[in-house]
């Protein structure tokens, strides 16, 4: 049975009760509610006929307390049939999706028909057995240079993005997944919005808009006024389509997850609405398992073709990444992409700072057979020059310029033109794979050859041309 949403009753015989106790703000609580279990999905029809929906978020014996995703605005306490239905919500898993635009809870809001099918599928997930995990490896080239040259993203990794508010980590999410390959397979995105205003929303539609057009994408956006408890369900939602996309039909996929910060936030309020006792800044102690339950549900199972890549970004409050939601999720993924707001102050577009930025399992999408074979030395070539271009930097705001050496200076002009040439880029045009790394040659060859350590001789004479040219120059390898 599919009701005017989409979304699916269990096959099960749900507990029926009228016995409506109270209702305030957007819970309600109902009594005469044995067996009825948390995060059970609830229809609630109204004496009018009109149907709403919610989610169970706490027991007291018989008394259930329900949060109502469409509000409880006309409700009263007599009259209104509530039913429970013995599961957590679950969804029709199919390629509908793909196209459309969707609510936190999956009802359309692209003026489309309902999602239907026979096959579904519970939003809560299951874990994934790890002996039957495989490796993450090979490169998903999201056409960013500082990604995809010094941090890159690999198929079945989760590698966040650690912003501060008004930072446009936004904007670099949308880039991402509008520009996002991989070679010779099929890919799929799954953008989930959490409390983003209304006109983040537009802005996500509009720069996904070939993307959802070709059918390769769907969009899940929660904005800010909707519920608390659909914000929570989001995440679960956009995981449950990828699963089916990754697993089922072999796709690979990529998950953008915006704000996480946002998604704790309203943890800790459900939190709050249980009366449990809170823990570290007033989150839930149960934060760091219930982080671990999105971020693993990626990954790439053996004897499968697909996989599942996890792009979460979350704000920093205050920069702090001592927060619990930045320092909790460092713990469960496998590296960061930080934005910077000095960056951000230069004009840097996008504002990401390699040298705190870091993919731990970039060894297995590049290199070798993956990517092109100088693509691991040249990157760590670039970061080292960059922390000596950083030393230099230090060093010359205290005795000044004038005073550094002349292969200090090239340290310095290094730096300059790797953010101008490198880093900085414009957000429609992405760049190939071959022009990153090309480009990081080009602002290495600034640098005298003898600093390139990390890089061989074999590899600066085919990367490197044989004239010298002076420092500030377009190109050209520099004399020993």
């Amino acid at each position: 049975m599919t009701d005017a949403s989409g979304l699916h009753r269990a096959l099960v015989a749900p507990i029926e009760s009228t016995a409506i106790d109270r209702v305030e703000g957007p819970l309600l609580f109902v009594t005469d509610t044995r067996g009825v279990g948390w995060d059970e999905y609830v229809e609630i029809v109204l004496a009018n006929g009109e149907r709403r929906h919610g989610v169970v978020i706490d027991i007291d014996r018989d008394l259930a307390i329900i949060e109502v995703f469409e509000g409880t605005a006309g409700f009263g306490i007599h009259g209104n049939a509530v039913a429970f239905t013995g599961t957590p919500l679950q969804i029709p898993v199919n390629e509908q999706w793909m196209g459309r635009i969707v609510n936190g809870r999956g009802s359309p809001i692209d003026g489309g028909p309902a999602i239907v099918g026979s096959k579904r599928r519970s939003v809560a997930g299951a874990a994934i057995n790890p002996a039957h995990r495989e490796v993450p490896r090979d490169p998903v080239l999201t056409g960013v240079s500082a990604i995809d040259g010094l941090a890159t993203l690999v198929r079945g990794q989760k590698l966040p993005v650690f912003s501060v508010g008004g930072l446009p980590h936004l904007e670099l999410a949308i880039e991402i997944a509008a520009q996002a390959t991989v070679e010779g397979a099929e890919f799929r995105v799954v953008f989930a919005g959490m409390g983003i205003t209304n006109a983040d929303a537009d802005l996500v539609r509009d720069g996904l808009e070939e993307r959802l057009g070709a059918g390769h994408a769907v969009l899940l956006l929660n904005t800010a006024d909707d519920p608390t408890i659909e914000r929570i369900l989001t995440p679960r939602l956009a995981l449950t389509i990828a699963e089916h996309l990754a697993f089922d039909l072999g796709h690979h996929v990529l998950v953008v997850l915006t704000d996480m910060t946002s998604y704790c936030d309203a943890v800790r309020q459900l939190s709050a609405a249980r009366g449990e006792v809170p823990s570290r800044r007033g989150y839930p102690g149960y934060l760091f398992s219930d982080l671990a339950g999105i971020y693993e549900r990626c990954g790439r199972l053996k004897h499968r073709g697909g996989s599942i890549t996890e792009l979460p970004i979350l704000t920093m409050p205050a920069g702090d990444i001592t927060h619990p939601v930045p320092d909790l999720t460092g713990y469960i993924t496998e590296g960061q992409i930080v934005l910077s707001v000095d960056l951000h102050a230069r004009g840097v577009s996008p504002p990401i700072d390699p040298l705190a930025s870091l993919s731990r399992l970039m060894r297995r999408g590049a290199g070798p057979g993956r990517t092109r074979d100088d693509h691991l030395a040249i990157s760590a070539q670039v970061l080292a020059l960059l922390a000596r271009a950083r030393q230099a930097e230090e060093l010359a705001a205290l005795i000044g310029l004038d005073a550094l050496s002349i292969t200090e200076q090239r340290y310095l002009e290094f730096a300059r033109r790797f953010e101008k040439d490198f880093l900085d880029q414009d957000p429609s045009q992405a760049r190939s794979l071959g022009d990153t790394l090309d480009r990081a040659w080009q602002v290495a060859a600034i640098v005298p050859a003898r600093e390139l350590t990390m890089v061989t001789t074999a590899q600066i004479d085919e990367h490197l041309p044989t004239t010298t040219s002076p420092v500030g120059s377009a190109g050209g390898r520099p004399p020993t």
